[in-house]
């Protein structure tokens, strides 16, 4: 599948975010993608840095706005789109939630982050209630895919759930950077690290991993680009530099898993009568603490 990236760098005009992502989408496009996905929260600005009620002002309603932008450039182009939007479902109740539109303008489906941080410069808590549709894969007409977002790329239970319903990739769009106060070893730690774990879900559950990450300085916050495409076995094929933007192609075997699968059958061999405790938010000295 020749899938499309969209690394790019926002500022606070959301018209202009948009027109540039669309130009983008169509170039990819007539490049020959048949998927493209797009960065966690790519019409504007990563809001979360602060607290502030005001910009609860930018959510929409899903269909919405940006579903019929989208979704028309999908039928235009022929092309499936992985979105990620602000999401006002009810009056004070709103979501992080990523959008698939199929190629023929219409919602594929649609999945609401889970796992919401709440750390110094990402305070999500405040403006995100917590997902409610589950880890459920999307059918598209390119396939199966298990998509999460950003903070869920941490958390081997999510791609594992995502596998188990027969997600054929799994597929992140996010919002990440350094902390300026942190050292350049620290920092450097830190994007590793969240490569890594994304490459070992990749491995764990055979399948292909496509991340998206958002690039350059908002509000102090340098965020790290490295978007990239690891194989079933956890091979980088594609990565993004960390200061640029970019917009690609990457050419990815999905008949691969299938053979992975069979090297490695880690599926096969797990344990599923032994996990129960797994459900615990932690176990000390044998004693299951609730």
């Amino acid at each position: 599948m020749k899938i499309g990236l969209i690394q790019q760098h926002n500022t606070g005009n959301m018209a202009d975010n948009r027109q540039r992502l669309g130009e983008k989408i169509k170039k990819l496009a007539h490049e020959g993608a048949e998927l493209i996905v797009l960065q966690e929260l790519h019409n504007g600005l990563y809001f979360c840095q602060t607290e502030d009620v005001n910009v609860f002002d930018q959510a929409e309603s899903i269909p919405g706005p940006s579903t019929e932008f989208y979704g028309n450039l999908a039928k235009e182009l022929g092309v499936v789109i992985v979105t990620s939007l602000f999401e006002r479902r009810a009056p004070g109740l709103y979501h992080n939630t990523a959008v698939v539109m199929e190629k023929d303008g219409t919602i594929a489906g649609m999945y609401r982050k889970m796992h919401i941080p709440d750390d110094p410069g990402y305070y999500e808590k405040f403006y995100f209630t917590p997902g409610d549709l589950g880890f459920q894969p999307i059918d598209t007409s390119v396939g199966r895919l298990g998509v999460l977002v950003c903070w869920d790329q941490w958390y081997p239970e999510a791609a594992r759930l995502m596998a188990l319903q027969g997600a054929e990739m799994l597929i992140y769009p996010t919002a990440i950077g350094y902390d300026p106060n942190d050292t350049s070893e620290e920092q450097q730690r830190q994007r590793t690290a969240w490569q890594t774990v994304q490459r070992g879900h990749a491995v764990a559950n055979g399948l292909p991993v496509v991340t998206v990450n958002r690039v350059g300085e908002e509000d102090g916050v340098p965020f790290w680009g490295t978007s990239f495409v690891a194989g079933p076995q956890g091979e980088l094929l594609y990565e993004a530099p960390t200061s640029q933007e970019v917009e690609t192609i990457v050419d990815v075997d999905m008949q691969r898993s299938e053979q992975v699968r069979r090297w490695w059958p880690f599926l096969r061999d797990r344990r599923i009568d032994a996990y129960n405790d797994i459900l615990r938010r932690f176990i000390d000295e044998g004693k299951i603490v609730k």
